[in-house]
């Protein structure tokens, strides 16, 4: 398997450069002139390419299989309506439950019953308000 260099590492390299072509414009004076003090007269940055790490750092060990919990779920909010779509790519139940809240203080915010998504189930959720949603989210529980 071949390592992949981290966007953080790329970031890094493409600010020496970009700084590696700028300094040497913005440094050159006039002979004989000194430079007007302020915040934009700096010393060019060096940094060595040695200092850069070949590789990314090392990455946080990821949990066992049987720690992995929970159905993705996507929420859409389409005016007064609300849906959530969820898949459980794991091997245990599911139970997910759609909460809205209504954004007039007179409207009623919903809390849906708990559905049971299974191992590679897929489900749908709705629910809406009269008028306005302020916030709609999906909860998770084991059965």
């Amino acid at each position: 398997m071949r390592a992949r260099p981290s966007r953080a590492v790329s970031v890094l390299v493409t600010s020496v450069i970009l700084t590696g072509l700028l300094v040497p414009g913005a440094a050159a004076q006039p002979v004989g002139e000194e430079p007007a003090p302020g915040p934009e007269v700096v010393a060019p940055a060096v940094v060595e390419l040695a200092d850069i790490p070949a590789e990314p750092p090392a990455q946080p060990a990821r949990p066992a299989g049987g720690e992995l919990f929970g159905a993705d779920c996507d929420t859409v909010i389409h005016g007064s309506q609300v849906s959530a779509y969820c898949h459980n790519a794991y091997p245990e139940t599911d139970l997910v439950r759609l909460h809205v809240e209504c954004d007039r203080w007179w409207d009623v915010d919903g809390d849906g019953v708990a559905v049971a998504v299974g191992p590679a189930g897929r489900t749908e959720l709705v629910g809406r308000c009269w008028k306005e949603v302020r916030s709609a989210w999906v909860s998770h529980r084991r059965p």
